[in-house]
This record gives structure tokens, C-alpha cells and sequence, in this order.
């Protein structure tokens, strides 16, 4: 599966952007989808996940509660709603896809994941 990210950009602090990312392919529905970020200097870290059919959802407490995963599989795509940004959110968001059915603690390693889109650029203004 090929992965497209798209909907980065510059935003003030207290908005909200949403990332989408479309995905090659006719069997999109049978992937658990994440994302990750990655700031300058630093290590690329989870944001969230959902599992293949939609009923599950993870993400760490650092984005709870202002960060939404959803995903539309007649679409093929899946989404990032992210609300009330702060600078630290800055960063290159990546999505990914597993293949294979993720536990809840295995949803947040990097290694869980084989396909990997380009990145879109999330610049937080303070």
C-alpha cells in the first residue's frame, strides 16, 4: 500500500488543522492505521491509531482529548483532527499501516508498522 499525507501547514496556537491520508489500494480496510511526528532534533514519536474496522482508537496523553484518529474506508483514507495546537505540537506527521491486527501496546511502536507515507509539516506559532 502507498501512503499520500496532505493538510500540514502554519497555524496559531489554539487551532486546529486536519491531516488526511490517503492510501493506494483495494484492501485498505484490512490495515491498522497510526500516526507519528517527528519534531527537529528529536525522535519520531506516536500520536495515534486505529484499528482496521474504526471501533478502536489509542493515542497517548500528550494529544488526548484535543486529537481525533478516524478513518473512512470507502475512501481509503484516514484522518487527523487535531484541536487547540500548541508549539510543541510542531513536527513532520507521518501516517503508517500494519498489516497485521495491532495489540493496544503494539499500536505505538514505530516497528509495528511496514508502510510509511512522505510526511506533512505542522508548524505551531505561538
Amino acid at each position: 500500500v502507498q501512503l499520500q499525507a496532505s493538510g500540514g501547514g502554519l497555524v496559531q496556537a489554539g487551532g486546529s488543522l486536519r491531516l488526511s491520508c490517503a492510501a493506494s489500494g483495494r484492501t485498505f480496510s484490512r490495515y491498522d492505521m497510526g500516526w507519528f511526528r517527528q519534531a527537529p532534533g528529536k525522535e519520531r514519536e506516536f500520536v495515534a491509531a486505529i484499528n482496521w474496522s474504526g471501533g478502536s482508537t489509542y493515542y497517548p496523553d500528550s494529544v488526548t482529548g484535543r486529537f481525533t484518529i478516524s478513518r473512512d474506508n470507502a475512501k481509503n483514507t484516514v484522518y487527523l483532527q487535531m484541536n487547540s495546537l500548541r508549539p510543541e505540537d510542531t513536527a513532520v506527521y507521518y501516517c503508517a499501516a500494519s498489516a497485521a491486527k495491532l495489540s493496544s501496546t503494539r499500536v505505538m511502536e514505530i516497528y509495528a508498522y511496514y508502510y510509511w507515507g512522505q510526511g506533512t509539516l505542522v508548524t505551531v506559532s505561538s
